[in-house]
C-alpha cells in the first residue's frame, strides 16, 4: 500500500508557527515516526506553500498511489482548484487537519474540498494522520473481505 501525504500552505513552518495551536513539533521528525510506526506502507510526504505545485502532485500521484492524507492548510477554505484535481484522479483522499477547524475562525468551517474526500479527520494534533492512515488501513482491509 502506498501512501502519499501533502500538506500545504505554512505547515513547513510546524514546531515553529503557534505551537499553542499546532504543537512544538516538526511534521518532518513526526513521518519519522509515522515511518517507523508503519514500517509495511510506503509512506511519503509533500509540502508546498505553492497551489499549483499542490495541484501538480495529486494529478501526479492520483493513478498510482492507493490513498492520500491531505492537508491542504489554509487552501481547504478556498482552492476550488484543489478540490477539483481531486475529482480528476482516482485516488481516496481523506482530508487532516492538525487543529479543530471548527472551534477556530468562523471561515474556517467551510472546506471546498471535503466533499471531494472520503472523509475528514481533525483536532487531534499530530495525531490526526495517524487516525488516517489507520482509517487507510481499516478500508484496505474491507476490500478484501
Amino acid at each position: 500500500m502506498k501512501i502519499q501525504i501533502i500538506n500545504g500552505a505554512n505547515l513547513n513552518l510546524l514546531g515553529k508557527r503557534e505551537p499553542h495551536i499546532y504543537g512544538a513539533a516538526s511534521f518532518e521528525a513526526y513521518f519519522e515516526t509515522l515511518q517507523s510506526d508503519y514500517p509495511s506502507i510506503g509512506l511519503f510526504h509533500y509540502q508546498s506553500n505553492i497551489e499549483g505545485e499542490i495541484i501538480n502532485k495529486i494529478q501526479q500521484i492520483g493513478y498510482d498511489f492507493d490513498y492520500l492524507l491531505l492537508n491542504a492548510g489554509g487552501y481547504t477554505h478556498t482552492s476550488v482548484s484543489i478540490a477539483d484535481a481531486l475529482s480528476a484522479v482516482p485516488i481516496t483522499a481523506i482530508e487532516v487537519h492538525i487543529s479543530n477547524i471548527f472551534a477556530r475562525e468562523t471561515y474556517r468551517h467551510t472546506s471546498v474540498i471535503a466533499p471531494r474526500c472520503k472523509g475528514s479527520i481533525s483536532g487531534f494534533g499530530l495525531l490526526s494522520y495517524k487516525l488516517a492512515i489507520e482509517a487507510c488501513l481499516l478500508m484496505e482491509s474491507q476490500k478484501t473481505q
